[in-house]
């Protein structure tokens, strides 16, 4: 399999000009490849949203390479990091930050369209994943008209509208009651297999850690 994420001695610390600097990653290195689901498990504060928000091209680390489909994305400027998050990478989070204005389809639609795609192909694409994850039927429905469990499947969908390359998730359950939690977490690794994307998620439930490819810790 060939890595679609590699991080190469990532080191981060926040207010290193200041009097008390906080060194949150030191040379940290991991990778992931096609097709390969990792759980990311860090205590609080050990550093799991930074190294996220990196290997997202949302912030930038103070030494070591970013490699994105074996290109390396460090030292390249906003425009370029804007296009390949727009392109290569999906993002989901712990709440589902959908748009209240607009339906379940709409939400899904609408990053496609700012990525140059038809009105057409969009809303087609919108139905075939809403149809994955079983909520065709609630496709012109808007995010208070669903329910949490719904409302982060529709933002799964969102995610992967423009066929990212990889999928990078800050405990995407996290917002769920256990029940719900396990089954929304069975629809995204069914969404991620079928895919054959890589991801790379980050989790506090060891259980559901388990159930993906490998586990990587931090602060330990």
């Amino acid at each position: 399999m060939s890595d679609i994420l590699e991080l190469d001695g990532i080191s981060k610390t926040y207010g290193k000009d200041g009097p008390a600097p906080v060194p949150v990653l030191r040379d940290l290195s991991l990778s992931v490849a096609r097709g390969e689901v990792v759980a990311l498990v860090a205590p609080s504060g050990a550093g799991k949203s930074t190294l996220l928000h990196i290997a997202g091209l949302l912030d930038t680390a103070d030494s070591g390479r970013v490699l994105l489909n074996a290109r390396d994305m460090s030292g390249q400027g906003d425009r370029v990091r804007t296009e390949a998050r727009r392109r290569e990478l999906g993002f989901v989070y712990q709440f589902h930050h959908l748009l209240p204005e607009f339906s379940a389809a709409e939400n899904i639609v609408l990053p496609q369209l700012a990525n140059g795609i038809s009105a057409a192909a969009a809303q087609a694409r919108a139905s075939d994943l809403l149809a994955r994850v079983g909520l065709e039927h609630r496709a012109a429905h808007r995010p208070a008209q669903l329910s949490g469990g719904e409302q982060q499947r529709v933002a799964f969908c969102r995610a992967l509208a423009n066929g990212p390359a990889l999928l990078l998730a800050d405990e995407p359950t996290g917002n769920l009651d256990p029940a719900t939690s396990d089954k929304v977490f069975g629809v995204l690794m069914a969404l991620v297999r079928e895919t054959g994307l890589a991801a790379l998620i980050a989790t506090h439930n060891l259980d559901l850690a388990a159930r993906m490819d490998r586990i990587v810790r931090l602060g330990e």
